[in-house]
Protein backbone atom coordinates (compact mmCIF):
# COMPACT_ATOMS: atom_id res chain seq x y z
CA UNK A 1 0.00 0.00 0.00
CA UNK A 2 1.26 3.48 -0.91
CA UNK A 3 1.00 4.91 2.63
CA UNK A 4 2.11 8.41 1.65
CA UNK A 5 -0.58 8.77 -1.04
CA UNK A 6 -3.23 7.11 1.14
CA UNK A 7 -2.80 9.43 4.11
CA UNK A 8 -2.35 12.48 1.88
CA UNK A 9 -5.82 11.92 0.47
CA UNK A 10 -7.21 11.10 3.92
CA UNK A 11 -6.00 14.57 4.94
CA UNK A 12 -8.38 16.13 2.38
CA UNK A 13 -11.31 14.20 3.83
CA UNK A 14 -10.32 15.34 7.33
CA UNK A 15 -10.14 18.93 6.07
CA UNK A 16 -13.71 18.70 4.70
CA UNK A 17 -14.89 17.37 8.08
CA UNK A 18 -13.15 20.19 9.94
CA UNK A 19 -14.65 22.90 7.74
CA UNK A 20 -18.14 21.37 8.13
CA UNK A 21 -17.82 21.35 11.94
CA UNK A 22 -16.80 25.02 11.96
CA UNK A 23 -19.84 25.73 9.77
CA UNK A 24 -22.07 24.14 12.40
CA UNK A 25 -20.73 26.71 14.89
CA UNK A 26 -22.50 29.27 12.69
CA UNK A 27 -25.80 27.43 13.20
CA UNK A 28 -25.18 27.49 16.94
CA UNK A 29 -24.49 31.25 16.77
CA UNK A 30 -27.69 31.90 14.78
CA UNK A 31 -29.75 30.23 17.50
CA UNK A 32 -27.90 32.19 20.22
CA UNK A 33 -26.70 29.08 22.02
CA UNK A 34 -24.21 29.15 24.92
CA UNK A 35 -20.66 30.23 24.07
CA UNK A 36 -19.39 26.85 25.32
CA UNK A 37 -21.34 25.06 22.58
CA UNK A 38 -20.15 27.45 19.88
CA UNK A 39 -16.53 27.22 20.99
CA UNK A 40 -16.67 23.41 21.24
CA UNK A 41 -17.61 23.30 17.56
CA UNK A 42 -14.97 25.85 16.58
CA UNK A 43 -12.22 24.09 18.57
CA UNK A 44 -13.23 20.70 17.12
CA UNK A 45 -13.16 22.04 13.57
CA UNK A 46 -9.86 23.86 14.02
CA UNK A 47 -8.20 20.75 15.49
CA UNK A 48 -9.31 18.73 12.45
CA UNK A 49 -8.20 21.46 10.01
CA UNK A 50 -4.76 21.85 11.63
CA UNK A 51 -4.22 18.09 11.72
CA UNK A 52 -5.30 17.75 8.08
CA UNK A 53 -2.99 20.56 7.02
CA UNK A 54 0.04 19.10 8.81
CA UNK A 55 -0.63 15.56 7.54
CA UNK A 56 -1.22 16.85 4.01
CA UNK A 57 2.06 18.78 4.09
CA UNK A 58 4.09 15.85 5.42
CA UNK A 59 2.66 13.36 2.88
CA UNK A 60 2.67 15.57 -0.23
CA UNK A 61 3.99 14.06 -3.46
CA UNK A 62 2.85 12.24 -6.56
CA UNK A 63 -0.51 10.47 -6.32
CA UNK A 64 -0.70 7.17 -8.15
CA UNK A 65 -3.31 4.91 -6.63
CA UNK A 66 -3.84 1.19 -7.02
CA UNK A 67 -7.00 -0.75 -6.17
CA UNK A 68 -5.37 -1.70 -2.86
CA UNK A 69 -4.71 1.97 -2.05
CA UNK A 70 -8.39 2.77 -2.68
CA UNK A 71 -9.42 0.34 0.04
CA UNK A 72 -6.88 1.85 2.43
CA UNK A 73 -8.02 5.42 1.74
CA UNK A 74 -11.67 4.60 2.31
CA UNK A 75 -11.18 2.59 5.51
CA UNK A 76 -8.68 4.95 7.15
CA UNK A 77 -10.61 7.96 5.85
CA UNK A 78 -13.77 6.83 7.62
CA UNK A 79 -11.82 6.07 10.81
CA UNK A 80 -10.22 9.54 10.82
CA UNK A 81 -13.56 11.19 10.01
CA UNK A 82 -15.18 9.39 12.94
CA UNK A 83 -12.37 10.27 15.34
CA UNK A 84 -12.47 14.00 14.55
CA UNK A 85 -16.23 14.03 14.09
CA UNK A 86 -16.69 12.84 17.67
CA UNK A 87 -14.91 15.89 19.14
CA UNK A 88 -18.01 18.17 19.18
CA UNK A 89 -19.88 15.66 21.34
CA UNK A 90 -16.99 15.34 23.80
CA UNK A 91 -15.96 19.02 24.04
CA UNK A 92 -19.57 20.22 24.39
CA UNK A 93 -20.29 17.66 27.11
CA UNK A 94 -23.26 16.19 25.21
CA UNK A 95 -21.59 12.76 25.39
CA UNK A 96 -19.05 12.17 28.14
CA UNK A 97 -17.48 8.79 27.28
CA UNK A 98 -15.17 8.89 24.22
CA UNK A 99 -16.27 5.44 23.00
CA UNK A 100 -19.93 6.50 23.13
CA UNK A 101 -19.03 9.62 21.13
CA UNK A 102 -17.24 7.45 18.55
CA UNK A 103 -20.31 5.19 18.42
CA UNK A 104 -22.64 8.16 17.79
CA UNK A 105 -20.35 9.61 15.12
CA UNK A 106 -19.78 6.31 13.31
CA UNK A 107 -23.53 5.74 13.44
CA UNK A 108 -23.96 9.09 11.71
CA UNK A 109 -21.35 8.67 8.98
CA UNK A 110 -22.40 5.09 8.22
CA UNK A 111 -26.07 6.25 8.16
CA UNK A 112 -26.94 3.64 10.79
CA UNK A 113 -28.96 5.92 13.05
CA UNK A 114 -28.32 3.94 16.23
CA UNK A 115 -27.90 6.36 19.13
CA UNK A 116 -26.73 6.50 22.73
CA UNK A 117 -28.65 9.76 23.34
CA UNK A 118 -32.07 9.88 24.98
CA UNK A 119 -33.30 13.43 25.69
CA UNK A 120 -32.79 14.81 22.17
CA UNK A 121 -34.85 17.95 22.79
CA UNK A 122 -32.21 19.21 25.26
CA UNK A 123 -29.31 18.93 22.81
CA UNK A 124 -28.02 22.22 21.31
CA UNK A 125 -29.03 22.84 17.71
CA UNK A 126 -25.44 23.28 16.55
CA UNK A 127 -24.68 19.74 17.75
CA UNK A 128 -27.95 18.48 16.25
CA UNK A 129 -27.05 19.96 12.88
CA UNK A 130 -23.59 18.35 12.95
CA UNK A 131 -25.24 15.06 13.93
CA UNK A 132 -27.59 15.31 10.92
CA UNK A 133 -24.77 16.44 8.63
CA UNK A 134 -22.74 13.30 9.41
CA UNK A 135 -25.65 11.37 7.90
CA UNK A 136 -25.73 13.47 4.77
CA UNK A 137 -21.98 13.25 4.20
CA UNK A 138 -21.97 9.50 4.80
CA UNK A 139 -24.99 8.73 2.64
CA UNK A 140 -23.38 9.35 -0.74
CA UNK A 141 -19.88 9.07 0.71
CA UNK A 142 -17.47 11.76 1.87
CA UNK A 143 -14.69 10.39 -0.31
CA UNK A 144 -16.95 10.29 -3.36
CA UNK A 145 -17.53 13.98 -2.64
CA UNK A 146 -13.75 14.45 -2.59
CA UNK A 147 -13.53 12.67 -5.96
CA UNK A 148 -16.10 15.15 -7.30
CA UNK A 149 -14.31 18.28 -6.05
CA UNK A 150 -10.67 17.20 -6.43
CA UNK A 151 -10.03 16.75 -10.16
CA UNK A 152 -6.33 15.96 -9.67
CA UNK A 153 -7.26 12.48 -8.37
CA UNK A 154 -7.53 11.31 -11.99
CA UNK A 155 -7.54 7.54 -12.40
CA UNK A 156 -7.15 7.11 -8.64
CA UNK A 157 -10.69 8.38 -8.18
CA UNK A 158 -12.05 5.13 -9.59
CA UNK A 159 -10.28 3.15 -6.86
CA UNK A 160 -11.94 5.29 -4.19
CA UNK A 161 -15.33 5.15 -5.94
CA UNK A 162 -15.20 1.33 -6.14
CA UNK A 163 -14.28 0.97 -2.49
CA UNK A 164 -16.85 3.38 -1.04
CA UNK A 165 -19.98 3.04 -3.19
CA UNK A 166 -22.35 0.26 -2.07
CA UNK A 167 -23.47 -2.66 -4.21
CA UNK A 168 -21.92 -5.54 -6.19
CA UNK A 169 -21.48 -3.35 -9.30
CA UNK A 170 -20.59 0.33 -9.67
CA UNK A 171 -22.55 2.25 -12.32
CA UNK A 172 -20.62 4.88 -14.25
CA UNK A 173 -22.88 7.52 -15.73
CA UNK A 174 -20.04 9.02 -17.77
CA UNK A 175 -16.56 7.84 -18.85
CA UNK A 176 -14.97 10.24 -16.33
CA UNK A 177 -15.44 9.04 -12.73
CA UNK A 178 -15.18 12.61 -11.35
CA UNK A 179 -18.11 13.64 -13.55
CA UNK A 180 -20.10 10.62 -12.36
CA UNK A 181 -19.41 11.58 -8.73
CA UNK A 182 -20.55 15.16 -9.40
CA UNK A 183 -23.77 14.01 -11.06
CA UNK A 184 -24.63 11.61 -8.23
CA UNK A 185 -23.99 14.27 -5.60
CA UNK A 186 -26.04 16.80 -7.60
CA UNK A 187 -29.04 14.45 -7.73
CA UNK A 188 -28.59 13.69 -4.02
CA UNK A 189 -28.47 17.40 -3.11
CA UNK A 190 -31.44 18.26 -5.33
CA UNK A 191 -33.69 15.63 -3.74
CA UNK A 192 -32.58 16.75 -0.27
CA UNK A 193 -33.51 20.38 -0.94
CA UNK A 194 -36.88 19.38 -2.47
CA UNK A 195 -37.74 17.25 0.57
CA UNK A 196 -36.70 19.99 3.01
CA UNK A 197 -38.90 22.50 1.17
CA UNK A 198 -41.89 20.13 1.24
CA UNK A 199 -41.43 19.42 4.96
CA UNK A 200 -41.30 23.17 5.58
CA UNK A 201 -44.19 24.39 3.45
CA UNK A 202 -46.47 21.32 3.37
CA UNK A 203 -45.49 19.57 6.60
CA UNK A 204 -45.30 22.66 8.80
CA UNK A 205 -41.80 22.02 10.16
CA UNK A 206 -39.36 24.89 10.68
CA UNK A 207 -36.31 25.08 8.41
CA UNK A 208 -34.03 23.52 11.01
CA UNK A 209 -36.15 20.39 11.52
CA UNK A 210 -36.86 20.21 7.78
CA UNK A 211 -33.20 20.04 6.80
CA UNK A 212 -32.20 17.76 9.67
CA UNK A 213 -34.90 15.24 8.69
CA UNK A 214 -34.18 15.65 4.97
CA UNK A 215 -30.51 14.87 5.65
CA UNK A 216 -31.54 11.76 7.60
CA UNK A 217 -34.07 10.65 4.98
CA UNK A 218 -31.97 10.96 1.83
CA UNK A 219 -28.99 9.37 3.59
CA UNK A 220 -31.32 6.63 4.95
CA UNK A 221 -29.83 7.50 8.33
CA UNK A 222 -32.63 8.06 10.83
CA UNK A 223 -31.24 10.62 13.28
CA UNK A 224 -34.14 12.83 14.37
CA UNK A 225 -34.28 16.01 16.43
CA UNK A 226 -37.00 14.47 18.59
CA UNK A 227 -36.83 11.61 21.07
CA UNK A 228 -40.02 10.12 19.58
CA UNK A 229 -38.51 10.39 16.07
CA UNK A 230 -40.93 11.37 13.27
CA UNK A 231 -43.84 10.18 15.40
CA UNK A 232 -43.39 13.32 17.53
CA UNK A 233 -44.88 15.45 14.72
CA UNK A 234 -47.99 13.22 14.46
CA UNK A 235 -48.68 14.44 10.93
CA UNK A 236 -49.98 12.35 8.04
CA UNK A 237 -48.47 14.87 5.59
CA UNK A 238 -45.01 14.64 7.20
CA UNK A 239 -45.24 10.83 7.25
CA UNK A 240 -46.21 10.72 3.56
CA UNK A 241 -43.43 13.08 2.44
CA UNK A 242 -40.79 11.11 4.34
CA UNK A 243 -42.15 7.77 3.06
CA UNK A 244 -41.83 8.98 -0.55
CA UNK A 245 -38.28 10.24 -0.08
CA UNK A 246 -37.18 7.19 1.92
CA UNK A 247 -38.43 5.10 -0.99
CA UNK A 248 -36.45 7.26 -3.45
CA UNK A 249 -33.34 7.10 -1.26
CA UNK A 250 -33.51 3.30 -1.34
CA UNK A 251 -33.41 3.29 -5.17
CA UNK A 252 -30.24 3.24 -7.27
CA UNK A 253 -29.36 6.92 -7.77
CA UNK A 254 -28.35 6.23 -11.35
CA UNK A 255 -32.04 5.64 -12.11
CA UNK A 256 -32.90 9.05 -10.64
CA UNK A 257 -30.31 10.65 -12.90
CA UNK A 258 -31.78 8.93 -15.96
CA UNK A 259 -35.29 10.00 -14.93
CA UNK A 260 -34.20 13.63 -14.53
CA UNK A 261 -32.63 13.51 -18.00
CA UNK A 262 -35.86 12.33 -19.64
CA UNK A 263 -35.64 8.55 -19.25
CA UNK A 264 -38.10 7.63 -16.45
CA UNK A 265 -38.79 4.29 -18.15
CA UNK A 266 -35.43 3.10 -16.80
CA UNK A 267 -37.11 2.63 -13.42
CA UNK A 268 -39.49 -0.03 -14.68
CA UNK A 269 -36.93 -1.73 -16.90
CA UNK A 270 -34.73 -2.33 -13.85
CA UNK A 271 -35.50 -5.75 -12.27
CA UNK A 272 -34.12 -4.72 -8.89
CA UNK A 273 -36.45 -1.69 -8.76
CA UNK A 274 -39.45 -3.85 -9.67
CA UNK A 275 -38.60 -6.43 -6.98
CA UNK A 276 -38.02 -3.63 -4.44
CA UNK A 277 -41.36 -1.94 -5.21
CA UNK A 278 -43.43 -5.14 -5.21
CA UNK A 279 -41.85 -6.33 -1.98
CA UNK A 280 -42.69 -3.04 -0.22
CA UNK A 281 -46.32 -3.25 -1.38
CA UNK A 282 -46.73 -6.88 -0.29
CA UNK A 283 -44.98 -6.38 3.07
CA UNK A 284 -47.08 -3.28 3.80
CA UNK A 285 -50.34 -5.10 3.06
CA UNK A 286 -49.38 -8.10 5.21
CA UNK A 287 -48.21 -6.06 8.21
CA UNK A 288 -51.21 -3.71 7.99
CA UNK A 289 -53.70 -6.54 8.34
CA UNK A 290 -51.55 -8.36 10.90
CA UNK A 291 -51.29 -5.28 13.13
CA UNK A 292 -54.92 -4.26 12.59
CA UNK A 293 -56.17 -7.68 13.67
CA UNK A 294 -54.21 -7.34 16.91
CA UNK A 295 -54.90 -3.67 17.61
CA UNK A 296 -57.68 -1.27 18.62
CA UNK A 297 -56.38 1.37 16.19
CA UNK A 298 -58.28 2.34 13.05
CA UNK A 299 -57.37 0.56 9.82
CA UNK A 300 -56.09 3.80 8.24
CA UNK A 301 -53.71 4.41 11.15
CA UNK A 302 -52.44 0.83 10.98
CA UNK A 303 -51.84 1.24 7.24
CA UNK A 304 -50.02 4.54 7.73
CA UNK A 305 -47.75 3.18 10.48
CA UNK A 306 -47.13 -0.06 8.60
CA UNK A 307 -46.22 1.68 5.33
CA UNK A 308 -43.86 4.06 7.14
CA UNK A 309 -42.19 1.26 9.10
CA UNK A 310 -41.80 -1.08 6.12
CA UNK A 311 -40.15 1.59 3.96
CA UNK A 312 -38.06 2.84 6.90
CA UNK A 313 -36.72 -0.61 7.79
CA UNK A 314 -36.22 -1.94 4.25
CA UNK A 315 -34.31 1.19 3.19
CA UNK A 316 -32.43 0.99 6.54
CA UNK A 317 -33.46 4.56 7.41
CA UNK A 318 -34.61 3.82 10.95
CA UNK A 319 -37.13 6.64 11.46
CA UNK A 320 -40.18 5.62 13.46
CA UNK A 321 -43.80 6.64 13.95
CA UNK A 322 -44.90 3.59 15.96
CA UNK A 323 -43.29 1.18 18.42
CA UNK A 324 -43.10 -1.86 16.14
CA UNK A 325 -41.58 -3.84 19.02
CA UNK A 326 -45.17 -4.14 20.33
CA UNK A 327 -46.49 -5.59 17.06
CA UNK A 328 -47.35 -9.29 16.54
CA UNK A 329 -44.43 -11.71 16.20
CA UNK A 330 -45.11 -12.35 12.51
CA UNK A 331 -44.69 -8.66 11.71
CA UNK A 332 -41.58 -8.35 13.87
CA UNK A 333 -40.00 -11.36 12.18
CA UNK A 334 -40.72 -9.94 8.73
CA UNK A 335 -39.08 -6.66 9.78
CA UNK A 336 -35.96 -8.55 10.86
CA UNK A 337 -35.84 -10.25 7.44
CA UNK A 338 -36.05 -6.80 5.83
CA UNK A 339 -33.15 -5.63 8.00
CA UNK A 340 -30.98 -8.23 6.29
CA UNK A 341 -32.19 -7.25 2.81
CA UNK A 342 -31.66 -3.48 2.76
CA UNK A 343 -32.13 -1.11 -0.19
CA UNK A 344 -31.05 -1.26 -3.82
CA UNK A 345 -27.44 -1.29 -4.99
CA UNK A 346 -26.25 2.25 -5.72
CA UNK A 347 -28.67 3.71 -3.16
CA UNK A 348 -27.79 5.18 0.23
CA UNK A 349 -29.43 2.18 1.95
CA UNK A 350 -27.54 -0.46 3.90
CA UNK A 351 -28.08 -4.19 4.35
CA UNK A 352 -27.13 -6.89 1.86
CA UNK A 353 -28.87 -5.02 -1.00
CA UNK A 354 -31.95 -6.17 -2.90
CA UNK A 355 -30.00 -7.19 -5.99
CA UNK A 356 -27.90 -9.67 -4.01
CA UNK A 357 -31.02 -11.21 -2.44
CA UNK A 358 -32.68 -11.36 -5.87
CA UNK A 359 -29.68 -13.07 -7.46
CA UNK A 360 -29.38 -15.55 -4.60
CA UNK A 361 -33.08 -16.40 -5.00
CA UNK A 362 -32.55 -17.00 -8.72
CA UNK A 363 -29.48 -19.10 -7.92
CA UNK A 364 -31.54 -21.33 -5.60
CA UNK A 365 -34.16 -21.82 -8.33
CA UNK A 366 -31.40 -22.60 -10.84
CA UNK A 367 -29.82 -25.19 -8.50
CA UNK A 368 -33.18 -26.94 -8.03
CA UNK A 369 -33.64 -27.13 -11.80
CA UNK A 370 -30.13 -28.56 -12.18
CA UNK A 371 -30.90 -31.11 -9.48
CA UNK A 372 -33.76 -32.42 -11.66
CA UNK A 373 -31.77 -32.14 -14.92
CA UNK A 374 -28.03 -32.38 -14.12
CA UNK A 375 -26.98 -32.21 -17.77
CA UNK A 376 -28.94 -29.03 -18.53
CA UNK A 377 -27.22 -25.73 -19.27
CA UNK A 378 -29.15 -22.98 -17.51
CA UNK A 379 -27.95 -19.41 -17.88
CA UNK A 380 -28.89 -17.08 -15.02
CA UNK A 381 -30.15 -13.73 -16.28
CA UNK A 382 -31.05 -10.43 -14.65
CA UNK A 383 -33.04 -7.93 -16.66
CA UNK A 384 -32.55 -10.04 -19.78
CA UNK A 385 -28.73 -9.93 -19.42
CA UNK A 386 -26.58 -12.92 -18.38
CA UNK A 387 -25.08 -12.73 -14.88
CA UNK A 388 -21.40 -13.64 -14.87
CA UNK A 389 -20.39 -16.61 -12.75
CA UNK A 390 -17.77 -14.46 -11.03
CA UNK A 391 -20.48 -12.09 -9.75
CA UNK A 392 -22.61 -15.02 -8.53
CA UNK A 393 -19.63 -16.47 -6.66
CA UNK A 394 -18.81 -13.07 -5.16
CA UNK A 395 -22.39 -12.61 -3.95
CA UNK A 396 -22.51 -16.14 -2.50
CA UNK A 397 -19.31 -15.47 -0.56
CA UNK A 398 -20.71 -12.12 0.63
CA UNK A 399 -23.82 -13.89 1.98
CA UNK A 400 -21.75 -16.46 3.84
CA UNK A 401 -19.45 -13.84 5.39
CA UNK A 402 -22.39 -11.60 6.34
CA UNK A 403 -24.29 -14.41 8.08
CA UNK A 404 -21.11 -15.67 9.76
CA UNK A 405 -20.36 -12.21 11.18
CA UNK A 406 -23.95 -11.92 12.44
CA UNK A 407 -23.60 -15.31 14.18
CA UNK A 408 -20.23 -14.54 15.77
CA UNK A 409 -21.25 -10.99 16.65
CA UNK A 410 -24.52 -12.15 18.23
CA UNK A 411 -22.61 -14.61 20.42
CA UNK A 412 -20.21 -11.86 21.54
CA UNK A 413 -23.02 -9.40 22.24
CA UNK A 414 -24.84 -11.86 24.52
CA UNK A 415 -22.24 -10.81 27.12
CA UNK A 416 -23.27 -7.15 26.80
CA UNK A 417 -27.06 -7.36 26.35
CA UNK A 418 -29.93 -8.64 28.55
CA UNK A 419 -31.37 -11.21 26.12
CA UNK A 420 -30.68 -13.10 22.89
CA UNK A 421 -33.18 -11.09 20.81
CA UNK A 422 -31.42 -7.86 21.75
CA UNK A 423 -28.01 -9.43 21.05
CA UNK A 424 -28.96 -10.66 17.56
CA UNK A 425 -30.89 -7.60 16.44
CA UNK A 426 -28.30 -5.09 17.69
CA UNK A 427 -25.71 -6.84 15.49
CA UNK A 428 -28.07 -6.98 12.49
CA UNK A 429 -29.07 -3.35 13.06
CA UNK A 430 -25.46 -2.10 13.14
CA UNK A 431 -23.95 -4.40 10.51
CA UNK A 432 -26.88 -3.64 8.19
CA UNK A 433 -26.76 0.09 9.08
CA UNK A 434 -30.45 0.05 10.06
CA UNK A 435 -30.45 1.71 13.51
CA UNK A 436 -33.10 0.29 15.85
CA UNK A 437 -33.38 -3.40 16.65
CA UNK A 438 -35.79 -5.17 19.00
CA UNK A 439 -36.28 -5.35 22.78
CA UNK A 440 -33.60 -3.33 24.64
CA UNK A 441 -32.45 -1.62 21.42
CA UNK A 442 -35.94 -1.20 19.94
CA UNK A 443 -37.39 1.88 18.26
CA UNK A 444 -38.40 3.40 21.63
CA UNK A 445 -35.05 2.57 23.25
CA UNK A 446 -31.40 3.36 22.46
CA UNK A 447 -27.92 1.84 22.70
CA UNK A 448 -26.95 3.83 25.80
CA UNK A 449 -27.56 0.83 28.05
CA UNK A 450 -24.77 -1.17 26.39
CA UNK A 451 -21.32 -0.87 27.99
CA UNK A 452 -18.58 1.14 26.20
CA UNK A 453 -16.80 -2.08 25.23
CA UNK A 454 -20.00 -3.40 23.63
CA UNK A 455 -20.53 -0.07 21.89
CA UNK A 456 -16.96 -0.26 20.56
CA UNK A 457 -17.65 -3.68 19.02
CA UNK A 458 -20.86 -2.41 17.41
CA UNK A 459 -18.98 0.63 16.10
CA UNK A 460 -16.70 -1.74 14.20
CA UNK A 461 -19.74 -3.60 12.83
CA UNK A 462 -21.17 -0.32 11.53
CA UNK A 463 -17.95 0.40 9.60
CA UNK A 464 -17.92 -3.18 8.26
CA UNK A 465 -21.50 -2.88 7.03
CA UNK A 466 -21.15 0.54 5.41
CA UNK A 467 -18.02 -0.45 3.48
CA UNK A 468 -19.57 -3.83 2.61
CA UNK A 469 -17.22 -6.15 4.51
CA UNK A 470 -14.40 -6.70 2.01
CA UNK A 471 -13.03 -3.14 2.08
CA UNK A 472 -12.34 -3.43 5.82
CA UNK A 473 -11.65 -7.17 6.18
CA UNK A 474 -8.85 -7.26 3.61
CA UNK A 475 -6.82 -4.96 5.87
CA UNK A 476 -6.48 -7.93 8.22
CA UNK A 477 -4.77 -10.01 5.52
CA UNK A 478 -0.96 -9.99 5.83
CA UNK A 479 -0.70 -10.00 2.02
CA UNK A 480 -2.44 -6.60 1.90
CA UNK A 481 0.55 -4.93 3.54
CA UNK A 482 3.19 -6.63 1.42
CA UNK A 483 4.70 -4.75 -1.51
Amino acid sequence: MNKRAVFHLVSYMTLVIGLAIVGCAGISYLYDEPVKVQMSLIYSGVIAIVFASVMGFLTRGDINLSRRDGFGIVTFGWIFATAFGSLPYILSGVIEHPVSALFETMSGFTTTGASVLSDLESIPRGIHFWRALTHWFGGMGVLVLCVAILPFLGVGGMQIYRAEMPGPSKDRLTPRIATTAKLLWAVYALLTVIEAALLKFAGGMDWFDSFCHAFGTMATGGFSTRSASVGAFDSAIVDTIIIVFMFLAGVNFSLHYYALTGKPQRYFKDPEFRFYSVFIICATIFITFNVWSDSVLAFTRCFRDSAFTVVSVLTTTGFGTADFDQWPDASRLLLVVMMFMGGCAGSTGGGMKIVRVFIMFKKIVREMKLFMRPSAVIQMKLGGKPVEQEIISHISAFFIIFVLIVAIGSFIMTFFTPDIVTAVTCVVATLGNIGPGLNAVGISQNFGGISPLGQGILTFFMLLGRLELYTVLILFLPSFWKK
